[in-house]
């Protein structure tokens, strides 16, 4: 019996994993709502209820296969973004920057209100900006979802990521300066880290494509080229300890004006994709303390609701001057929920240089636990409150 226990101890997180895709599947057959709210909600349990049962010791490769996976989301985010139509209507962008702005001041005027420490409120003002890519591009390709909302999202939340990640990086690097006094370290912490993971993303967006042309057979090898130059990136990433998340989106958006096309079957990057989103929502919800979450959850409720009206009326208000109707635009806005896996893995990546901030925003917690859940399931709806999804009719 002793002999067994290695065994069982090395199989717990594959199992645990099967767990997770099992739920999902069947709750999304019997319940039809996203199967990453399940992915999240199994984590959750898992790392609470069976914290034991999940060796510890294997994290730190957990978080790196969790990092390949967010990062072929983001890649292929950024890849769907189409900056010429940035230019031919800059109103979208101005959207974004307005809504971004005001969640940011409006989420701190309130933690600061319930008495949170002034960093600490900023911290949480900067990642309400963002919206994570992981959901809504899940929900989207779950969906097989298509329209004017649907391409919205997808820009609004490549934006809302650029300014949250570049707010989040220069707090933390006020942060750093605060107590250490090293003013070089807190300028590496923020804006030097962000033109280096920008500068990598770009780099492979330039040679990858300038590769698969010289290989003369890019319908078939992109998808594989990319994904392989995605683990690479964020490998590298991870190693240098710049931004993963910034670097690849970079990368998608420059690959794409390339004229490089993906295959349109390999959407998620196929089964691979696949299954590391199963293993990024599952280990995200996992490091989620029920502690935290039940001690944040007070204010967590507060500005859950502050910043999904903020983000909803900001995009609502510029939704004319944009070229929608007002129903589409507050239907993009509810479509912008998510965003926990972007916070959680943000937050993990900086506990590597050294910043540990998880434990000081339980309030960030309970956002995640309930986002992780909820914020799937406002997205799914909107899109098929605006008729993109492809069971319901497109002329609305």
């Amino acid at each position: 019996m002793q002999d067994l226990l290695p065994i069982s101890y090395q199989l717990a997180w594959p199992l645990a994993i099967l767990v997770a895709w099992i739920a999902g599947e069947f709750g999304y057959r019997l319940t039809r709502l996203p199967r990453i709210s399940i992915y999240g909600l199994v984590g959750f349990l898992f790392g609470n209820l069976a914290s034991g049962v999940l060796p510890q010791s294997e994290t730190e490769t957990l978080m790196l296969l969790a990092s390949v996976g967010f990062g072929l989301i983001l890649f292929e985010l950024g890849y769907r973004i189409n900056l010429r139509w940035l230019r031919t209507n800059p109103w979208l962008g101005v959207t974004g920057a307005v809504e971004a702005i005001a969640t940011f001041g409006l989420v701190y005027f309130v933690a600061d209100w319930y008495g949170s420490p002034p960093l600490a409120s900023l911290l949480l003002a900067s990642l309400a900006m963002s919206t994570s890519p992981a959901g809504i591009m899940r929900v989207l390709n779950e969906q097989q979802s298509s329209g004017q909302v649907t391409e919205r999202v997808l820009h609004l939340s490549a934006l809302n990521c650029v300014l949250a990640v570049f707010a989040f990086k220069v707090i933390v690097g006020i942060g750093v300066f605060q107590t250490s006094g090293n003013l070089l370290q807190a300028a590496s912490n923020s804006l030097a880290v962000l033109a280096a993971s920008a500068g990598l993303g770009a780099l492979l967006g330039i040679l990858v494509p300038g590769l698969l042309r010289r290989l003369g057979n890019m319908a078939q090898d992109a998808t594989l080229a990319f994904a392989i130059a995605v683990i690479l990136l964020v490998a590298v990433t991870h190693a240098f300890k710049f931004s993963p998340l910034l670097a690849t989106l970079t990368f998608g958006i420059v690959a794409r004006h390339r004229r490089v096309t993906l295959n349109r079957t390999q959407r998620n990057f196929g089964v691979m994709g696949d299954l590391l989103a199963i293993l990024l929502f599952f280990f995200v919800a996992t490091t989620l303390d029920w502690r935290q979450v039940a001690g944040g959850a007070g204010l967590a409720l507060l500005l859950i609701a502050t910043r999904f009206v903020t983000k909803t009326l900001g995009v609502t208000a510029f939704s004319r001057l944009s070229g929608i109707s007002w129903r589409k635009g507050a239907l993009t806005g509810m479509a912008l929920t998510p965003i926990s896996v972007f916070a959680i893995l943000l937050l993990e990546q900086t506990r590597r240089l050294g910043v540990d901030l998880v434990d000081g925003l339980p309030p960030l917690a309970a956002m995640a636990l309930l986002l992780e859940v909820v914020g799937p399931i406002i997205t799914q709806r909107a899109l098929i409150w605006a008729k993109e999804t492809p069971d319901t009719t497109e002329n609305y």
